[in-house]
């Protein structure tokens, strides 16, 4: 069997070819993401991987139909960057793949503690060589009270972590799915000194934190996002922050990160004001869509993807 793997990177490309092999794969490997020109490079072959980082139009989902492909394994938990509907209108099977949750949990609850300890401010005073103390003093988990929002293999994984902390959580999701406190999301904004959320992008969790969520949120209270950027209404965030409602947000992921985050912006200007306002800002930390990205998550990814794409053809090979 071959594989046609779009979108990838060395040290995923790496890891495709040491691995596939020994499921009996062969790799045929591009760092092209999947358009309608690359979708010919899959022709022959039922099954392809694609990463996240770039969307996949209706049209290259068509080229990609047309070219014979029926199974696409997407390197990540999130759909949000393919269309299911339409995908499965040209006849395409699409899933996801599970990885490491404590790679994005251990990431989460970092960004917790850099944001109650004025992280970002301090370490960007130690670098300007001034090394006074910070002008406001931290808190302490254990006197938080920490929301979860979303409490799947990812959400679960941070309760986990925040039980060695001492503090009290509290949780939200559509069905209880661990051991937790689960309250409204009402009632949990209202409580929590801090809000984490690892729900996934749909259109009913889109701007889950709106304007009239953050304006019901405890004052001074902090957000925290590794889940998905459109997950907040990112004017009203920056709106409460500057204000003074909000006490800070950390942000691994933002609306409109495509075509910046994975790219190397040092000498191209930046079009969206918002993200730039967002990061001047001393109390909000932003990172490039990274909390995932670690060695044995990077390797889940890779390994269950080509393991999803023998599945499907198993269960083809049943059908028949």
């Amino acid at each position: 069997m071959e594989l046609t793997i779009y979108g990838c990177g060395p040290d995923e490309a790496e890891l495709f070819r040491d691995l596939a092999p020994r499921y009996g794969v062969r790799p045929a490997i591009t760092a092209a993401a999947v358009d309608e020109a690359t979708a010919e490079l899959a022709v022959g072959n039922r099954c392809i991987s694609v990463g996240h980082k770039t969307r996949i139009t209706n049209p290259a989902l068509r080229a990609l139909g047309q070219a014979g492909v029926a199974y696409i394994s997407t390197r990540s938990i999130g759909y949000d960057h393919i269309d299911l509907r339409y995908a499965e209108s040209v006849g395409l099977t699409v899933e996801n793949v599970a990885y490491s949750p404590d790679s994005v949990a251990d990431y989460t609850v970092m960004l917790m503690l850099m944001a109650i300890r004025s992280g970002k401010a301090l370490i960007r005073r130690t670098d300007a060589h001034d090394y006074r103390l910070p002008d406001a003093r931290g808190r302490e988990l254990r006197d938080l009270v920490v929301g979860v929002v979303g409490t799947g293999r990812i959400g679960a994984a941070v309760l986990d972590r925040l039980r060695g902390f001492g503090c009290r959580t509290l949780a939200y999701d559509r069905e209880v799915r661990t051991s937790a406190d689960y309250v409204s999301l009402d009632e949990l904004l209202r409580l929590s000194d801090i809000v984490t959320l690892h729900t996934p992008l749909t259109t009913d969790t889109r701007h889950l934190l709106d304007a009239n969520r953050i304006a019901r949120m405890r004052s001074g209270a902090v957000v925290v996002n590794t889940g998905r950027g459109p997950l907040i209404e990112t004017a009203a965030l920056l709106a409460a922050l500057e204000s003074g409602a909000l006490g800070g947000a950390a942000l691994d992921v933002v609306e409109g990160e495509e075509g910046v985050f994975y790219a190397d912006r040092r000498n191209r200007p930046i079009e969206s004001a918002t993200l730039l306002r967002l990061q001047e800002l001393p109390n909000v930390i932003v990172s490039p869509h990274t909390a995932y990205y670690t060695d044995r998550a990077l390797l889940d990814t890779v390994e269950n993807s080509v393991v999803n794409c023998l599945k499907f053809e198993r269960r083809k090979l049943e059908w028949i």
